[in-house]
C-alpha cells in the first residue's frame, strides 16, 4: 500500500465533498472554546458512495497492514460505528461499538456487540484531535479484558497533546490522512492560499496561541 498516495486520495475526497472546511480568516469555535481554522465533518463520507468506498477500503488496508491479528473491530460512538461496521463486513470480522456511557435501561451495556475476554480488537474512529475520546473507548475495552491492538481513523490533526496521550496509553493510531496533507492539497487545489499553510500549522502546533488568526503576528 502506497501510504502517501492514499493520504492524498483521501484528502482530495474530503475536500471534494466539503467534509473539511478551511477558514483561517474567520475561524470556527470548537465546543472546548478553541478557535480553529478547520472544521471537519467526516460523517459526510457516508453520503457519497465513491468516497465511502475509498474510506472503507483504506481502513481495511490499514488494519490488514498494521493489525493483521485483528479478531474484531470496535467503533467509537457515534462517528466510528458505521465505518467499523462496513470495514468489518469487508473483512468478514465481528464488530461492535462502545457507548460514551452505560445505558440507563435494559442490560445497561456500554459495549454493544459480543466481545470475548482476550479478543484482539482494533478501534475505528473518524477523527483524532487531542485523543481524549478515543482513549476512553480504549480504556473501556481494556477494562473488560480485550486486547486492544490499536486504532485506525480517517483523519488526525497530529496535535502534540494527542500524540503524547496515545504514547502514554501505549496505543498506536494509523490515519488515512492528516492535517498537513490536507492543508497541502487544499493549497494545491485553490481551497486556501499557499501562505495560509504556515498559519494552519501554527494552529496545529499550539492551539492555545491564537496569533495565527492575525497572520502569525503576536500583539
Amino acid at each position: 500500500m502506497d501510504r502517501d498516495a492514499l493520504k492524498k486520495q483521501i484528502a482530495q475526497d474530503l475536500l471534494k465533498i466539503k467534509a473539511v472546511f478551511f477558514s483561517p480568516d474567520e475561524p470556527f469555535t470548537w465546543a472546548s472554546g478553541i478557535k480553529s481554522p478547520v472544521y471537519c465533518d467526516n460523517r459526510l463520507t457516508l453520503s457519497d458512495p465513491a468516497v465511502r468506498t475509498d474510506v472503507e477500503e483504506g481502513l481495511v488496508c490499514l488494519i490488514r497492514e498494521y493489525y493483521p491479528q485483528a479478531e474484531a473491530l470496535m467503533g467509537t460512538s457515534t462517528a466510528g460505528i458505521a465505518h467499523a461496521a462496513i470495514s468489518a463486513h469487508l473483512m468478514g470480522l465481528p464488530m461492535g461499538y462502545v457507548r460514551s456511557g452505560s445505558k440507563d435501561h435494559g442490560r445497561k451495556n456500554q459495549i454493544e456487540g459480543r466481545l470475548e475476554k482476550g479478543q484482539k480488537v482494533v478501534v475505528v474512529e473518524d477523527l483524532i484531535s487531542t485523543g481524549g475520546s478515543v482513549l476512553e473507548v480504549v480504556n473501556v475495552l481494556r477494562e473488560v479484558g480485550a486486547e486492544v491492538l490499536g486504532i485506525v481513523s480517517i483523519f488526525t490533526y497530529g496535535m502534540q497533546k494527542g500524540i503524547d496521550r496515545l504514547t502514554a496509553a501505549n496505543v498506536t493510531n494509523y490515519s488515512l490522512t492528516d492535517f498537513d496533507c490536507i492543508a497541502k492539497v487544499a493549497a494545491e487545489t485553490g481551497y486556501i492560499r499557499e501562505e495560509d499553510i504556515v498559519r494552519l500549522i501554527a494552529f496545529r502546533n499550539d492551539p492555545s496561541d491564537e496569533s495565527w488568526i492575525k497572520g502569525g503576528n503576536k500583539e
